[in-house]
């Protein structure tokens, strides 16, 4: 695509890498195939090739966004679906992030947005505000069809009321410290998080409880936030920065205390975060250099999982329905690991139709955007369904509570079915057999 950027403009380092993303689109149209707002509205402007035309206009003349803009933009999971088509490379990842962080930057939102978004954006990175947040919503739950009449904000609110589980989970006794191994010949950091640790603490348990069995000694660095991806998403890029250095700073001290084999995370969409920390950073003179060695110990679960030497004592003969969230598939390319492993552990393992599609959680989409993400929920909840399985398993927290909410059928991690099958519990909700 040919662009016509001012050169004051490229002296911009952001500008620079937009250009070049810019550039290599070739406008083909493949990616309108896999983009799940163009499969659902058939908007040209609300598929990747039409947001790119747009993000060009916006940069290129350096002009404030325009509300059809923001009204695109904002209809875009960042599920990725469209970089894994792409015959031509094109980094849509990058290219939306600054489309994000410039609407962030230069667009007035109207206030109950604005307000709705700075909530979002200081609750849910913070453990202990988010854990207070669900027990006000648990009670405010008889209160959402009042809510859902108020103007501009109000299927927001009622969305995010409908996603607040019944109950909380009980915390697990130690978050973090070490976790040795009876016989370790390997340490690795785990990434506590912050929805997930409010949401499904056992789902770390799991990850230690597997990683531990198979000789690897586990550390949760002392003081460990958000990874940042939360906020990065909504445009919010300082925040989104100083979340992943303070991160940064708490691996880099383990690797100097006992050194780092891998960093695991159990939360794909994190994962992919973390793993982009070298590009994010790549400007910072005191970060660059530490957040490229972060970039590169970064590990999913199921992929250092696949390394490993597991013993399977108890395997378990149940048909299980994949769902590989668009952060792992898309964002990270791992799509052979999870299946390998659960079908290893004795589990028969199916994949659903349109796989690649999103299930609709993608971060705060399913409260900003509740009415797509909610077609897009049921659409992925029919397609696993009609595998008739015993259980359905992901590996995402946000997919996890995303597709439990559009299904009968248990959803859980794959780190959980790998874990019993170890001679760990059952997963939440599912029964001993």
């Amino acid at each position: 695509m040919q662009t016509n950027f001012p050169p004051a403009l490229l002296e911009d380092p952001h500008m620079r890498a937009s250009e070049k993303i810019i550039r290599s689109c070739v406008h083909c149209g493949f990616c309108t195939a896999t983009c799940p707002t163009y499969l659902l509205l058939g908007d040209e402007l609300d598929s990747p090739r039409g947001r790119i035309y747009l993000i060009k206009d916006m940069l290129e003349n350096d002009r404030p966004p325009s509300a059809e803009i923001v009204t695109h933009v904002d209809r875009c999971l960042s599920c990725l679906a469209c970089m894994t088509t792409c015959p031509s490379g094109v980094h849509y990842a990058h290219l939306v992030d600054h489309a994000r962080s410039h609407i962030e930057a230069h667009w007035r939102r109207p206030l109950p947005d604005r307000l709705l978004r700075a909530a979002l954006a200081r609750i849910l990175p913070s453990r202990g505000l988010f854990r207070a947040a669900l027990m006000a919503a648990r009670l405010a739950r008889p209160l959402a069809p009042a809510l859902a009449k108020l103007p501009a904000i109000g299927p927001r609110l009622k969305a995010m009321l409908a996603l607040a589980p019944t109950a909380l989970a009980a915390g697990a006794e130690k978050r973090s410290g070490d976790f040795p191994a009876a016989k370790a010949n390997a340490r690795v950091a785990l990434l506590r998080g912050c929805a997930q640790d409010v949401l499904a603490p056992h789902i770390n348990a799991a990850a230690i409880r597997l990683l531990n069995g198979a000789g690897v000694d586990v550390v949760i660095p002392q003081g460990e936030g958000c990874c940042g991806s939360l906020v990065h998403h909504m445009g919010r890029e300082v925040a989104a920065l100083d979340q992943a250095r303070a991160a940064i700073d708490g691996w880099t001290r383990e690797i100097e205390r006992g050194g780092l084999d891998a960093i695991i995370v159990t939360t794909s969409g994190c994962g992919s975060t973390i793993k982009d920390y070298g590009f994010m950073l790549r400007e910072d003179p005191l970060y660059a250099e530490k957040a490229a060695r972060v970039s590169t110990l970064a590990k999913d679960i199921t992929e250092y999982a696949a390394t490993l030497d597991l013993a399977y004592r108890a395997p378990r003969a149940l048909t299980v329905a994949y769902h590989p969230p668009c952060s792992m598939q898309h964002g990270q390319k791992i799509i052979d690991q999870p299946k390998r492993l659960l079908r290893a552990a004795g589990f028969t393992v199916r994949e659903p139709a349109e796989a690649h599609i999103c299930c609709g959680s993608a971060g705060t989409y399913n409260i900003l955007q509740p009415e797509l993400s909610l077609r897009l929920r049921a659409r992925k909840a029919a397609a696993l369904e009609r595998l008739k399985p015993d259980l359905i398993a992901t590996g995402n927290i946000g997919c996890v509570h995303q597709i439990a909410g559009g299904t009968t059928l248990p959803v859980v991690h794959t780190v959980e079915l790998l874990d019993w099958a170890a001679g760990g519990p059952a997963p939440h909700g599912v029964s001993e057999r």
